[in-house]
């Protein structure tokens, strides 16, 4: 899947579940710390990822997939719910000889522990090819039996060296119990999809450029279209701005939101504005991960 800042390289020269906002899971326990929260996240990250190592690509990646997983696919099109995402993955030969390994970078989690992201680098094996380096972004919600993802998307890493240390977690400040009533949560959708709206609506005042460095967050990551993640709004912005992109419009088909209101995803179809210049699809799928201090704040993406 394209992340906005590869659509920009395509137009020079972005891949999650119609799932309850907030997700059905146990409740957060008292003792428990965001710090703790994002590291069973990532250890459940990690852990599917050992488990792949002896399997094909389909097996290895669908086994953490949500029920109502939405996956970007080639063209302007989403798998929808995890039979279609397979059905997705098995359409692609690679995927029956394949095997990927894969290991998060970040890790970020909702106020209520039942939301959250995950980054990283993946390498896929094929017999008798070179190894494919690859990039992902995977958005989780955490259910009875573990956490699932709910939004997943993959891309190609670009040439070179990227450092796959481990980058600071994207953490609350503290741990609440999760909410339950369905018109908090209705305000925090809607206060995202407004976020996400607006975005557009001033990347054709101000540009593009501009508008991803006003709308991230400092420490925000872009899929980008190096070997490594683009960080920061500011480098995020400048990459974008200098990409030479005609202007382009885009908004949410569907969203999910934590019932905390700090952290949600957003995901839909980026168009260009009035005909598609030459060599320009007519439509992109994107997904975008927010987050915030608390309901009531700023949205600003954290993962796109």
């Amino acid at each position: 899947m394209l992340s906005r800042l590869a659509l920009a390289a395509l137009l020079a020269a972005s891949p999650l579940a119609l799932a309850p906002a907030a997700a059905a899971g146990p409740a957060v326990q008292p003792a428990e710390t965001p710090q703790a929260a994002v590291d069973g996240l990532l250890a459940a990250d990690r852990a599917f990822a050992a488990a792949a190592a002896g399997t094909d690509v389909a097996t290895g990646l669908s086994a953490m997939y949500d029920a109502d997983v939405v996956v970007p696919l080639p063209g302007a099109a989403f798998a929808r719910g995890k039979a279609a995402a397979v059905a997705a993955l098995r359409a692609n030969p690679a995927n029956a000889a394949g095997r990927a390994t894969w290991a998060p970078v970040r890790g970020g989690v909702s106020a209520d522990g039942r939301h959250g992201f995950t980054f990283g680098f993946m390498t896929v094996a094929e017999p008798g090819k070179p190894d494919r380096g690859l990039k992902y972004l995977a958005y989780w919600v955490k259910r009875p039996e573990g956490w699932r993802v709910a939004a997943y998307k993959r891309a190609p890493r670009g040439p070179g060296e990227a450092s796959a240390a481990m980058l600071p977690p994207a953490l609350p400040a503290r741990l609440v119990p999760p909410v339950e009533d369905a018109g908090a949560v209705a305000e925090h959708r809607a206060s995202l999809d407004a976020a996400e709206r607006a975005f557009s609506d001033e990347s054709r005042t101000i540009g593009l450029g501009p508008a991803f460095a006003k709308y991230g967050r400092p420490d925000a990551m872009n899929m980008g279209r190096g070997p490594g993640f683009t960080m920061g709004a500011e480098a995020i912005g400048r990459e974008i701005g200098s990409s030479g992109t005609p202007p382009v419009e885009w908004a949410p088909d569907d969203l999910l939101v934590a019932s905390s209101g700090d952290l949600g995803v957003t995901w839909g179809m980026i168009r260009p504005l009035g005909a598609a210049p030459a060599g320009m699809p007519a439509a992109i799928p994107f997904f975008t991960v927010w987050q915030r201090a608390g309901a009531g704040e700023p949205w600003f993406y954290v993962a796109e």
